[in-house]
């Protein structure tokens, strides 16, 4: 996700070899400096960023350690706004009404149903989401089919206006006792009088405690310029940057704060529900150096996991009876972590792996719909104890499944190999085997030396 960005920082890293090296240093800010303009991070930002580290690290003196840590303190103060929340946080008396506001094809809808779905698996809260999108003929169909995927309610009327829909639904709120209502307003493919008058109507009739005004990454500058005119004119409390894992330059992210003064609250990941990851400056920080973000892995994967289920899991694997129904249910709580590319960006050191993986999706790609057609040809008792799986039964899952029997065969296979190798880890001396199996998959190019967390 800031692929360009980390590797930015790694290059004038590495031109700081010996201490109190001033021509060093100015390699190192020139090569940044370089870098991050045509990352598109605005002029002005880059300027006061690279003044402030120059300034920091000669303070401290010339170092590779001192400019590690002069360009993470800079950058996490240019991606912080003084007393500003982050993340989201609750009003004190619930619902917590949020206004979703941007242009059209920002990508506004979809980052209501992602937002619905971080609060209803990761906050545990019960959401409401109000179709107010009257404008866009198939807002309110795209709405319908979302919140009917993730399990949330939906209230719309394709018959009423803006300002009705948002008091019915703010009434059905009070009355069933929602945590969160979502409204999702309409949109311009420019800004226009005829959009800001009816946002104004809508911000009234709600009086939000939140205004997230969602913007497209890929637009680069023409992002922060139109959030600023959204927040003149409206009023913005935060920003949601979708379709940040399609800008390969990633600088947006980085100046939008500082030059708009909201903070950036989330960003938009991937194209699934739960590829939504808060903003929150020091973790951010931390992935920009290639240090991974420990704290957010650990949000979601407490939210997607069963602690009871994850302990009976670890019997099963230490006593080496993992097996197919286990693989699905498996699959299923991965699919609420996100993409895989999101969740090794997470990983301390495993950037590299991220980049490699690209945009792989686990839930569809060719191997695991080949497993899960194969299970599905299985009956209860095989898939319970898959050791009874002879000759003549694979013959009828190959059949079952439009497969080979030397496919089901090498799946088998791997599905023996992958239960035994997890047994010998959940072992003695397991960590000590994973640490070193994790160290050859990244070949040794994770984040920097000294890197704090």
């Amino acid at each position: 996700m800031f692929d360009t960005l980390t590797d930015s920082f790694k290059s004038a890293i590495g031109k700081i070899r010996f201490h109190d090296d001033d021509k060093a240093l100015k390699k190192a800010t020139t090569e940044l400096k370089k870098s991050l303009l045509k990352a598109d991070v605005h002029h002005k930002v880059v300027k006061e960023l690279i003044k402030a580290v120059e300034s920091d690290t000669k303070q401290n003196g010339i170092g590779k350690d001192q400019f590690l840590v002069a360009l993470q303190k800079e950058l996490t103060n240019i991606l912080t706004v003084e007393g500003a929340a982050k993340g989201f946080t609750f009003a004190s008396k619930p619902p917590t009404v949020v206004l979703m506001i941007g242009l059209q094809g920002s990508g506004k809808t979809t980052t209501t149903g992602k937002l619905a779905y971080f609060l209803k698996e990761q906050k545990k809260k019960k959401v409401l989401i109000i179709a107010a999108d009257l404008q866009r003929l198939a807002a309110v169909e795209q709405l319908k089919q979302i919140t009917a995927g993730i399990e949330v309610d939906l209230v719309a009327d394709e018959g009423a206006t803006p300002t009705q829909i948002v008091k019915e639904g703010l009434k059905k709120a009070e009355r069933e006792l929602y945590d969160v209502v979502l409204i999702d307003t309409a949109g311009r493919l420019a800004i226009d009088e005829e959009l800001m008058d009816e946002l104004a109507e809508v911000k009234k009739v709600a009086n939000p405690d939140e205004l997230f005004y969602v913007a497209d990454a890929m637009t680069g500058q023409d992002a922060v310029r139109t959030a600023q005119t959204f927040k003149e004119k409206i009023g913005i409390t935060g920003v949601v940057l979708s379709k940040f894992d399609g800008d390969s330059k990633g600088g947006v992210a980085l100046g939008l704060t500082q030059q708009v003064g909201v903070p950036l609250r989330f960003i938009g990941a991937g194209e699934k529900m739960p590829d939504l990851e808060q903003f929150i400056a020091d973790r951010i920080v931390s992935r920009l150096m290639g240090a991974g973000d420990v704290e957010s892995l650990a949000e979601k994967a407490a939210a997607a996991i069963d602690p009871k289920e994850a302990k009976r899991m670890t019997q099963k694997i230490k006593k080496g009876q993992f097996n197919f129904n286990d693989f699905l249910a498996q699959m299923e709580q991965m699919k609420k972590l996100g993409s895989m590319k999101s969740i090794m960006g997470m990983i301390p050191g495993m950037g590299n792996m991220a980049k490699q993986l690209g945009d792989m999706d686990l839930e569809n790609s060719s191997e695991i719909k080949m497993i899960k057609a194969m299970v599905s040809s299985m009956t209860p008792k095989e898939r319970e104890n898959p050791d009874l799986l002879n000759n003549t039964r694979k013959r009828r899952l190959a059949k079952g499944a439009g497969l080979e029997q030397m496919q089901v065969n090498r799946v088998l296979k791997q599905f023996k190999s992958a239960a035994k190798m997890a047994k010998q880890m959940s072992g003695k001396g397991g960590k000590k085997k994973m640490e070193d199996m994790l160290a050859q998959m990244q070949g040794g190019g994770g984040g920097f030396p000294g890197v704090r967390r």
